[in-house]
Order: C-alpha cells, then structure tokens, then sequence
C-alpha cells in the first residue's frame, strides 16, 4: 500500500482494514470513527481496484463518489497493491505515530462530577504504561458485550501520560440504555479489569506558537480539551488560549477548580463557561448557547486554531461559526462524541484536519 502525496508504503494484510494495517505500523492517517460514518479517512484510488468495504453509511461515502474512485480507509480491505491519495493529511503528523497497543487496566475510581458525567480512572497493570499523545483516545472492550465492533466503546484520555502513574482517565457521558453506559453504571466496580486497545486520533496540539489558540467544549469534550491544557502546563506552553465550555445548568460544570488553577499556571490562558439555562442572578457568567457566546466575544479569530470537541449538534455549529470567524479551515480540528447502534451510546469521533 502506497500513500500520496507522502511516499509512504506500509504491508496490509486482506482481513485488516487499510486504516488498521497504518494504525499498527504508526502510521497516523485522519480518522474519525473507525466505523465508516464520519468521512475523516475518506481518500482517493489512484491505482488499483480490487477493494471490499465492510458496511458503512452512504452519508459518509456516497454511492457517485464511489464509482468515482473515493473509499473508506477504515472500512476498506486490499486484495492488490493500491496506490492511495490522501485528501486530508498532516505529514508531519503522519510520521509521528504511535503503533496501537493492546493493555490490561484495573478500575481504580469511578466519581461522578456531573449527574450525568463520570470521571473513570484506571490503572494498567503489566506492562504499566501505554504511550500516547495528548488528545488521543483509545478502544475499551465492553465485557460480555458479544464479538465485533459491538464490544467495544471509544474514549479520550483526560490525562496527559501514563508513564509515570501507571493510569488513564476519562470524562465519560452516560446515556440512558447506552452499551457502555449501563455497564459503568450498573455493573463496573473498582478493582474489576478492562481491555483497552489504543492510540488512536489526531486532536493533538500542532506546533504553530504564534498562532492563538480557542478551545469549544460541551459535555464530555471536556476530556480531551482538558488533556491539552494539562500539557501545555506541563510543557510550558504560553500562548493566548480561551477555553469556551458550555452546559445546561451550574451544576453541570466540572473541573472549574483545576481550570482556574490553570488560569494561574497558564498567564495568558481563560476559561469561559456559559449556561444555555442560567438561573438568572444566580448566575454571573456567560448565559447561552456556548456559539452563540463565541460569535459575541470573538469578533475576529483571523490566524487562530481551533479545537472543538462535544455533541455534534455543537460542533456542527462551530465549525461554519470559526470559519466566518476568521479561523482556516485546515486549522479547525474536532472531535465529534455522538451516538453508535440503538443504544445510543457514547462513542468518540475523532478529530480531523479539514
């Protein structure tokens, strides 16, 4: 398998998706969903033919576009040599990645901090450590689940590293009748053992210190936005960042006491949290839909990046907003945590370039 414009080849065998195959061999490609829904990996055949797709939704990949030579990377399996032209890419970022691992993670706390947010804390055990990069998410096996895609969930690390902790943090959302969702409410109990697959994604913090940074979170975005803050702390980072996260209530807020902390460790950094139903003079902050708050404050993000990451009713709006904003579309990225089966479960959308 060959890759254009970048010149790289990799080995793919015929029962691995061609996204699995690069994933294994650390090579980063744009994805999102692994499941042939978003459009992230979508790509060019610029030679060869001989291609199956597992199932996958028309939106993502229309039947026209099909016939014209496009394909899904993630649902994609060779039974040729292919030469494949990447439309969406980081070149710096492909050569950057991570083989995927396979770790074993103990349960060591599971906190709720919304009433419907829970904060899950895992420990690995041997090997102790799975290397990734701030942003990055990776595949957790829902026991008893059955076999196939079904069985797992995909979720971003708040957490920068395990290197030193041995652990892994989520942020993650429950949903009513969720696969996931049940499980780590009803039946997931400390010192219980998990399966986890990972790295994958691409919303990692891209070297471009002159340029302004604005962060819009909802819900559980507040994990992987949380995770680059934490790192640029660690690192040093002191760019001009805004964090806008937005809820329903006061009491959907978390981790206020750490992001004000970073308001101090980070000079040039703001948080800015908005209610979509304040309570009135209860409430002294920003009141509405969190980009319609943007579009009020942020006149002109001409050069800027931004990261996005929530409900994908959120991140449809912000993504035109930044881009009359000012904001390049090749600087957007996004994660987008929307829904997957009947269930309606929460499943992470990684972030693409576009």
């Amino acid at each position: 398998m060959r890759f254009e414009p970048v010149g790289i080849e990799i080995e793919v065998d015929e029962d691995q998706t061609i996204l699995r195959a690069a994933a294994e061999q650390g090579v980063m490609l744009m994805h999102g969903c692994k499941e042939g829904q978003c459009a992230s990996c979508k790509s060019f055949v610029l030679d060869g033919e001989d291609i199956d797709l597992d199932r996958y939704s028309t939106f993502a990949l229309p039947e026209y576009e099909l016939d014209e030579g496009y394909t899904l990377l993630c649902r994609a399996h060779a039974f040729e040599d292919l030469t494949i032209e990447l439309l969406n890419y980081d070149e710096e970022m492909i050569r950057s990645g991570l083989p995927i691992q396979e770790r074993t993670a103990e349960v060591v706390a599971i906190t709720p901090v919304t009433h419907d947010l829970r904060h899950l804390v895992l420990k690995l055990t041997e090997p102790g450590e799975l290397k990734f990069f701030p942003g990055q998410y990776v595949d957790i096996t829902v026991p008893g689940a059955g076999t196939g895609e079904a069985a797992s969930r995909s979720f971003s690390m708040a957490n920068t590293s395990s290197r030193e902790s041995g652990q892994l943090e989520f942020v993650i959302k429950v949903y009513p009748g969720g696969l996931f969702s049940e499980f780590l409410d009803r039946r997931l109990q400390v010192g219980d053992r998990l399966d986890l697959t990972g790295p994958f994604g691409v919303f990692t913090l891209r070297d471009n210190p002159d340029a302004r940074l604005v962060f819009v979170g909802g819900g559980a975005g507040m994990a992987p936005i949380l995770a680059l803050l934490r790192s640029m702390a660690e690192r040093g980072i002191d760019r001009p960042t805004t964090f806008y996260y937005g809820s329903r209530t006061e009491p959907d807020l978390c981790f206020e006491d750490e992001l004000h902390e970073l308001e101090q460790r980070l000079p040039r950094f703001r948080y800015v949290p908005a209610l979509s139903e304040s309570s009135g003079a209860e409430w002294d902050g920003e009141s509405g839909l969190i980009t319609d708050v943007v579009r009020r404050l942020e006149p002109d993000l001409t050069g800027a990046d931004a990261y996005v990451c929530g409900p994908p009713p959120m991140v449809e709006a912000a993504i035109p907003l930044l881009e009359r904003l000012g904001v390049a579309t090749k600087h957007i990225y996004y994660d987008k945590f929307t829904t997957t089966g009947d269930a309606g479960d929460s499943k992470v959308l990684e972030a693409e370039s576009r």
